[in-house]
């Protein structure tokens, strides 16, 4: 459902991206990681549509984003980590803004739009300005928007950024769900706790390369750190020096 191959991503002669290639399958969860720096928000972006790369291609349910991008992007349902919204809108008048820009059905929106914000938490600020929300609410309703045209692919930078416990725990299982129903889902995350607990691949990138990938138990292995959980795991191959680039 989303392959990237050969994907390189140049700044003058600073490489951000080098060469990269991940394959993801329908209804897996694939958990990207990597430090600071390392190119993960690079590829976010490429992935999404919105940064073209140096090099290589990006394919969504079958779909080349260079060649047809609008198509492919109509696929995806994007939340970024930082939520940017039209403030002065209501929650409910931000939601059909997006539903109009994916040419979701009118007579579907009504119940589409109810059963998100119900999902969500904000039902009762479905018709409150957004500049009262708080940056959590900010950050499900854009959420919300992502699932509304039923998405076969969805893109997360950083999905538990300002939740409280209760609303990532409610995104865990709400990913898993997702994925039991044929979604395939791609998300970096600094939460290593969370990538250990839903996904069932997580790659882990390194100045621009992909320098590791495989289950959970696939990299504890590598890292030669199998008594261990995820975070000593990744804090090992990212050691300076312990991978050549």
């Amino acid at each position: 459902m989303i392959e990237l191959k050969n994907i390189t991503k140049k700044y003058a002669d600073f490489v951000a991206v080098d060469n990269l290639s991940i394959s993801v399958q329908k209804g897996e969860i694939f958990g990207f990681i990597g430090p600071n720096g390392a190119g993960k928000t690079t590829i976010i972006r490429i992935m999404g549509g919105i940064l073209a790369p140096t090099s290589g291609t990006v394919t969504v349910s079958g779909i080349r984003m260079d060649e047809n991008p609008e198509k492919a992007k109509a696929r995806i349902g994007f939340i970024p980590d930082r939520p940017y919204l039209y403030e002065k809108l209501t929650g409910m008048e931000f939601l059909r803004f997006t539903a109009d820009l994916y040419n979701v059905d009118e007579n579907a929106f009504s119940r589409k739009a109810e059963e998100q914000l119900k999902v969500f938490s904000l039902a009762d600020w479905a018709n409150e300005l957004i500049e009262s929300y708080s940056h959590g609410m900010k950050q499900r309703l854009i959420m919300a928007a992502a699932l509304l045209h039923d998405p076969e692919v969805i893109i997360v930078d950083e999905p538990t950024v300002g939740l409280d416990p209760a609303a990532v725990r409610m995104l865990k299982e709400l990913l898993k769900q997702l994925a039991g129903e044929g979604v395939t889902i791609f998300m970096s995350t600094h939460t290593l706790k969370v990538a250990e607990d839903i996904c069932d691949r997580i790659g882990v990138i390194l100045k621009g390369s992909l320098i590791a990938t495989g289950t959970t138990e696939d990299l504890k292995q590598e890292a030669d750190a199998t008594d261990a959980d995820l975070e000593q795991a990744f804090l090992s191959m990212t050691a300076e020096g312990l991978f050549e680039k």
